[in-house]
């Protein structure tokens, strides 16, 4: 780029979700699909433009709107290697959204939603002590997508959930987050770059090209 050009990485996106649903969002690598996602999620903060929830422009919320935002949306990250603090158990991963947002009461009855939630994605109880290095990367993603739900979320981003995974992972994978849609209700956007994974899961499909 030459001195004093800007390099716009959206540019003009514009789309709505419905409540309940699975929006796929496909493109090539580097469209600015994730940088949709992290920008949703209020990662990454807009120059232009507005992403609302609920009426409500997410970049310009009070403190408490905030703390409420962070539960309601929750993002299952691509790298299911470094989307997981190495030093905290799996319990431990998925209690500390829960006592942070002091959820469910008492510690006995979050104990029973890590329980209910591992074996919701597949996974035993037995995992609960274990630690991210012990597992392997399909079973961290269902730990990360067992996290995703801890806070009772009303909305997920899925970045590339499947991308770093071996193909005979993936399907499942993606069959497990279509289950978890239709038991929880959630709305889903699922970034992906295979067009044939994004018809499979999703209602609606958008495209993205070069921003």
């Amino acid at each position: 780029l030459s001195k004093g050009r800007t390099l716009k990485a959206l540019d003009g996106v514009s789309f709505q979700l419905k409540q309940g649903e699975t929006f796929g969002l496909v493109g090539e690598s580097g469209c600015g699909k994730s940088t949709l996602g992290k920008v949703l999620m209020r990662l990454y903060e807009p120059t232009d433009g507005e992403a609302l929830y609920e009426g409500k422009s997410l970049h310009h919320l009070s403190k408490k709107e905030s703390f409420d935002f962070n539960r309601q949306m929750q993002m299952v990250f691509q790298d299911p290697y470094s989307s997981l603090n190495p030093r905290l158990s799996v319990k431990d991963i998925m209690l500390e959204p829960m006592e942070i947002h002091q959820l469910y009461g008492s510690q006995k009855k979050r104990i029973a939603r890590v329980k209910e939630l591992l074996e919701a994605v597949g996974l035993s109880y037995d995992f609960a002590t274990r630690y991210p290095h012990e597992f392997s990367g399909g079973q961290r993603q269902r730990i990360g997508i067992a996290r995703a739900l801890a806070l009772a979320p009303k909305f997920i981003v899925a970045d590339e959930p499947i991308s770093a995974l071996d193909v005979s992972v993936q399907a499942q994978v993606v069959n497990l987050l279509k289950k978890l849609q239709k038991e929880e209700g959630l709305t889903f956007l699922f970034i992906a770059h295979d067009l044939s994974m994004v018809k499979y899961i999703s209602d609606r499909i958008g495209v993205m090209y070069l921003g």
